[in-house]
């Protein structure tokens, strides 16, 4: 049997293992000590976590904008149009299973953000609350880091020069977001995982459209 089958229960197994460790003996003394230096004090970690806000549009958009192009004037995507389409595809579609995975897992906040909910810091309340609903049971997976590392992972597969600067957008958002003490170290392995596997399988879909005639090749 090829390796390559192999992979996704690798990846599955690593994201298991790590996000266990991380509930079992990282998120709470993490959080514990974010708080406890006052991190959010300073503006750069929250800053860094707006570095996601413009990307939901903007795929929204781009996916917009390609459609038209197809439908008015017949474009065929090359090479660096696959680029651009499966970063916006990546992207929305990393954001959409995040949002359900959210109310599946209905796990608590470090912090108390939204109507009084209970979290960690507040109330020592630590743990998943399946199928609750609610914005204060909505912090794993991370959002931020699902939606950057989808991107970051479209351009790591398909860019692979830059890969230094893929991987370094994802990590300045994972400060921003351990520092202002916004989410555990859990659901960022878990977000991080997440965007991953949603990129490359946007990849791997519009590179098997390639393969069958309805994408440029001759485009550099």
């Amino acid at each position: 049997m090829s390796s390559r089958w192999w992979r996704p229960f690798v990846v599955l197994l690593s994201a298991l293992g790590l996000i266990a460790f991380a509930i079992a003996f990282v998120d709470r003394p993490a959080s514990t000590w974010s708080h406890a230096e006052d991190l959010r004090r300073f503006p750069l970690f929250d800053a860094l976590t707006h570095l996601v806000d413009p990307l939901l549009p903007g795929a929204l958009l781009g996916l917009i904008a390609v459609g038209l192009a197809v439908a008015c004037g017949g474009w065929k995507p090359g090479e660096k149009g696959l680029t651009f389409v499966a970063s916006c595809l990546a992207v929305v579609v990393a954001y959409a299973i995040k949002e359900r995975l959210k109310f599946m897992f209905g796990r608590t906040w470090p912090d108390t953000w939204v109507d009084n909910n209970p979290s960690w810091i507040k109330d020592g309340a630590y743990g998943f609350h399946f199928f609750h609903g609610g914005e204060g049971w909505s912090s794993f997976p991370s959002g931020h880091t699902t939606v950057m590392a989808a991107l970051a992972s479209v351009l790591w597969i398909r860019i692979r020069a830059w890969r230094w600067l893929w991987a370094g957008l994802v990590l300045l958002v994972v400060v921003g977001l351990l520092g202002a003490d916004y989410h555990f170290v859990g659901d960022m392995v878990a977000g991080a995982y997440l965007g991953a596997v949603c990129a490359a399988g946007v990849v791997a879909f519009l590179e098997r459209i390639r393969s069958s005639g309805l994408a440029d090749k001759s485009e550099p």
